[in-house]
């Protein structure tokens, strides 16, 4: 009795003693830790929602991982010169790309280059937009039946609530803000323009989604964002250009090799 009451005190103090080590751990594969710092790093960069399925599953992902280096190691494959050569081929490509990540970053897109393409995009920016609200159903009876409804008096922003099949103008009445001519489909543009404000489409009108009731409420000069304000998307304008990043690349090739000693 005394000896089982004594293997009893010696597991619990051992569960006791070892509670610790596995909550810094994440799992323990075969002897090696995986901690649990990893797993938390992990679960960050997938951006989602950190709970207990989606911690699971990049757990899952971290044994799997180990398992595979450490069958990689007992087989031997890390001494072959085929895998060597690809892993330090792996390893040179991210390099390559961290160091021109960084070139671009800090000596990438220029001043002139950022309002030269300022001038360009901002030449897009003519014309008028238009606050308008629609209304948009399946068929062409609906939509003449509500025109009927509205001229004796409905309200627009209420129908559009009750009736409207656009999921995301309907819960704001059918507001669908301030608008371009060229950001909406043309049966759509062509009756938004020709409408003065505060008017309401007479007949329906038919496109690739349906037949609208469109209400014209206000309209302006459509005027361009400022340089600062568009700064960061011009910016990720050119360094996306595949020709501007060769000669980016070419560019920043050229400075190494100017500062570098070469016999």
């Amino acid at each position: 009795m005394l000896k089982n009451q004594y293997l009893i005190s010696v597991a619990v103090s051992a569960l006791f003693l070892s509670a610790p080590t596995f909550a810094q751990n994440a799992a323990i594969v075969n002897g090696k830790a995986i901690p649990k710092a990893q797993l938390d790093k992990l679960v960050q960069k997938a951006g989602q929602a950190d709970d207990p399925q989606v911690r699971e599953q990049a757990r899952e992902m971290l044994i799997s991982k180990e398992l595979i280096l450490q069958e990689a190691d007992k087989r031997g494959l890390i001494q072959k010169e085929s895998v060597r050569d690809q892993l330090e081929q792996a390893r040179v490509g991210v390099l390559v790309a961290a160091v021109f990540e960084d070139f671009v970053e800090k000596e990438g897109v220029t001043d002139a280059e950022l309002k030269t393409a300022y001038e360009s995009v901002k030449a897009e920016y003519t014309g008028k937009e238009y606050h308008v609200e629609h209304i948009l159903v399946e068929k062409e009876s609906d939509a003449k039946a509500i025109i009927a409804q509205l001229k004796a008096g409905g309200n627009f922003a209420e129908i559009a609530k009750a009736k409207s099949k656009d999921p995301g103008s309907a819960p704001n009445g059918g507001d669908l803000g301030w608008v371009s001519e060229k950001s909406l489909v043309p049966e759509f543009s062509k009756a938004m323009v020709q409408q003065k404000v505060g008017q309401v489409s007479d007949k329906p009108v038919k496109s690739q989604f349906g037949w609208h009731i469109i209400k014209t409420t206000d309209s302006r000069d459509l005027k361009a964002p400022s340089f600062e304000e568009l700064k960061p998307q011009l910016q990720q304008m050119i360094s996306s250009d595949q020709n501007w990043q060769k000669a980016k690349f070419t560019e920043m090739m050229q400075k190494l090799r100017a500062k570098a000693k070469i016999q």
